[in-house]
């Protein structure tokens, strides 16, 4: 050890021992650096930035070793000769670019990365003896071998723990702090392996002519030491400022929507936290206006997702013109948009902003060659007069939004309190819901179909009803859309058709009857396994079961509800398309689909009397029925004009109030409870009848 100090503090000089460790720190901080991103890149990108690692960590090695060299006091006169001065920088270079080029193979467990780094603390030592076989003295050479061993050693473990430290950096030390073993393993192999030699003066001995002077070794070290560093620092520099642009763009990236270029909900959440604390004044606040576009799924599923994509991206360009400095607009979903004013002070300012954005909104889209159509309804709340929190400023907005939605008339609305009070209402109601379907609450109500010609009635639409124990007769519209909101429409239907089919198993007069599923059910696959059990466990014939089906729940997927209605089929039960009229394709879903039965909706049957165009509707209908072979039925049939024209045109069967209101089951006992006559049995057996079990909704 004491031999050790020696080397180090006397033999070589101060200034060039300074030197040498400023190179060797910058250099094995670079050269750490530039080794840590061939693990972060790919292919020929790793091939380009290992040569570069090895290049300039094997010309630190190099550097460092000769700047000390130079600093080394030799008592007789000494040089350096060319050819082996060239070897050993050559060596460092090709045993640092090996050496990184094993350890970057190895995974984070493998042994590989300690063998890598191995190599280049063993080239270390290489370096350094042939650089010292290159060294040319007056005099004799002799080494102590326990010195050359130990510097070997050494050079082999610090060198494993460089890369090891890289590949695998402990939370107390960064791949930065690798670079203090890859300095060790340069700096203990060059004083131990010094610290073993001893030169013995000899006058026989004379130093060859051709050698380099210390002159030109200067020159030569300093000239490669700046080439080096500033390659390889300049190299980093240009790495860091791409990987700066990279970063920059990713993460515009994960804060925008690609579709429309709009912030998405991550912006908006960065977004709003940050302009909370930076209101400029007591008296200002933040508005939030949250809306989404009516009719949207309508075109996705009319003209197809490009056609969607194509009123997003018109949407997301008339936001972007429409807000401007002080407003933030961002996409948090598939069609629904936030609009952020920040130092907002009064409501006529952010309702100018909402026509604004409604008037644009309501523009037609052009896309090949068509105009399509969304509109939409906007709510607003802001910050902190209303909510308190972010959470509470985006809940209370969407809160706002779903009550301008439900208000004729009014597409604008601002939050208040009360709203909460009605959501937290219809929660509640959500949950005595499914406790009333337990208690037995719910009521199965029937409304009669009739002959048009004869009045005879053909058969029976059953109704849902729920009689709360404290509120009474709960209407369907109020208690249907929160059932399919929350999912309980699947459990609630299913209910509906078995109660449905056990009791009509029992009727003398075998009417057939007729069950709406709503879009839900239909979207289910096991729907026709859950029909069969029904049937089964009730004994009806499968020919006295007619499912209803609107056409809402066909276009969600019209290869699935295809393969549903024929497995129905298939079981024997009949299929009616129920609301005709109201959807967006209803010529091609007759086309399409083998259906039993068109119910022609109440809305037109109203105005036939008064309306030309419901006429005109209603008159095509049964022109197109009677041509496809599919019988028709008319609802909302309630006064004596309506079932004449009805009557004159064709129309075979009709439902309405003229004919009685949605009765309970004791009240058709005079109609159910005896059996048909044949007459009655003949025309029964021609006819539809149907249970509205999912929308409840039919007065």
């Amino acid at each position: 050890m004491l031999r050790l100090i020696t080397c180090i503090g006397i033999e070589h000089s101060a200034l060039h021992l300074l030197f040498a460790t400023v190179i060797c720190i910058s250099g094995s901080l670079l050269t750490v650096r530039l080794f840590s991103r061939v693990r972060r890149t790919q292919a020929l990108q790793r091939i380009n930035w290992l040569f570069l690692s090895g290049f300039v960590g094997g010309s630190t090695i190099w550097t460092t070793h000769f700047i000390a060299m130079l600093g080394y006091q030799s008592p007789v006169l000494f040089g350096y000769e060319a050819e082996l001065t060239l070897l050993s920088l050559f060596i460092g270079i090709t045993s640092a670019i090996a050496g990184f080029a094993i350890a970057s193979l190895g995974r984070d467990k493998s042994a590989f990365i300690e063998a890598g780094g191995a190599i280049v603390g063993l080239g270390v030592a290489a370096m350094h003896y042939v650089g010292i076989s290159g060294y040319k003295v007056a005099g004799e050479i002799q080494w102590n071998q326990a010195y050359v061993i130990c510097s070997l050693l050494a050079g082999g473990f610090f060198g494993a723990l460089a890369t090891n430290r890289v590949v695998r950096p402990s939370r107390r030390l960064s791949k930065c702090g690798a670079a203090i073993p890859l300095l060790l393993a340069i700096v203990s192999t060059h004083f131990l392996g010094m610290a073993g030699m001893t030169i013995v003066p000899d006058a026989s001995v004379s130093v060859p002519p051709e050698i380099l002077s210390v002159g030109i070794m200067t020159g030569l070290v300093g000239a490669v030491m700046i080439v080096i560093l500033l390659l390889g620092a300049s190299t980093y520099i240009i790495d860091m400022q791409s990987t700066v642009a990279a970063v920059a763009r990713y993460r515009h990236l994960s804060l925008h929507d690609p579709l429309t270029n709009l912030a998405n909900r991550a912006a908006l959440n960065e977004h709003l936290p940050a302009l909370t604390k930076s209101l400029s004044d007591l008296t200002s606040s933040i508005a939030v206006l949250c809306f989404d576009l009516d009719r949207f799924k309508e075109i996705n599923d009319v003209h197809g997702h490009a056609a969607g994509d194509a009123v997003l991206r018109a949407i997301g360009e008339r936001l972007a013109s429409v807000t401007g400095a002080g407003r933030f607009a961002a996409r948090v979903g598939g069609d629904e948009f936030v609009v952020v004013i920040r130092d907002h002070i009064a409501r006529p300012e952010a309702r100018s902003l909402a026509q604004r954005l409604l008037d644009e909104i309501e523009r037609p889209v052009e896309w090949n060659g068509q105009s399509l159509c969304v509109g939409s309804s906007i709510g607003i709340s802001s910050f902190p007069d209303r909510a308190r929190t972010i959470d509470d400023l985006l809940s209370q907005a969407d809160v706002a939004m779903y009550r301008a939605k439900s208000t004729i008339g009014g597409s604008i609305c601002f939050y208040d309190p009360s709203m909460d009070e009605a959501a937290r209402a219809r929660n509640a109601l959500a949950i005595e819901m499914r406790d009333g379907l337990k208690r037995g609450e719910f009521l199965l109500f029937y409304q009669r179909q009739n002959d048009t010609v004869s009045r005879q009635v053909v058969g029976l639409e059953v109704l849902l009803r729920w009689q709360h124990p404290t509120r009474g007769f709960v209407p369907p519209t109020e208690f249907i859309p929160i059932a399919e909101k929350t999912g309980f429409i699947m459990e609630l239907g299913e209910w509906v058709m078995r109660t449905a089919c056990a009791e009509a198993a029992t009727w003398q007069n075998p009417l057939r009857i007729a069950v709406n599923v709503a879009a839900q059910q239909l979207a289910d696959s096991r729907l026709p396994q859950i029909v069969h059990q029904i049937l089964m466990d009730t004994g009806l014939a499968p020919a006295r079961l007619e499912i209803e089906i609107t056409e809402t729940g066909i276009v969600a997927d019209h290869v699935h509800a295809l393969n549903a209605i024929r497995r129905l089929k298939g079981l024997g039960v009949r299929i009616a398309m129920d609301d005709y009229g109201t959807g967006y394709s209803s010529l091609s879903t007759l086309q399409s689909f083998p259906f039993d039965k068109i119910k022609i909706d109440r809305a037109f049957v109203e105005g036939v009397t008064n309306n030309k165009q419901s006429a005109a509707i209603v008159r095509s209908t049964l022109i197109l029925a009677q041509s496809l072979d599919i019988p028709v039925l008319a609802e909302g049939v309630e006064r004596e004009e309506h079932i004449d024209f009805l009557r004159r045109e064709g129309c075979p069967q009709v439902q309405g109030f003229l004919f009685g209101r949605p009765v309970p089951r004791h009240e058709i006992e005079d109609l159910v409870g005896k059996p048909a006559s044949s007459s009655s049995a003949t025309t029964a057996n021609q006819a539809s009848t149907g249970i509205d079990g999912s929308r409840g909704a039919a007065a």
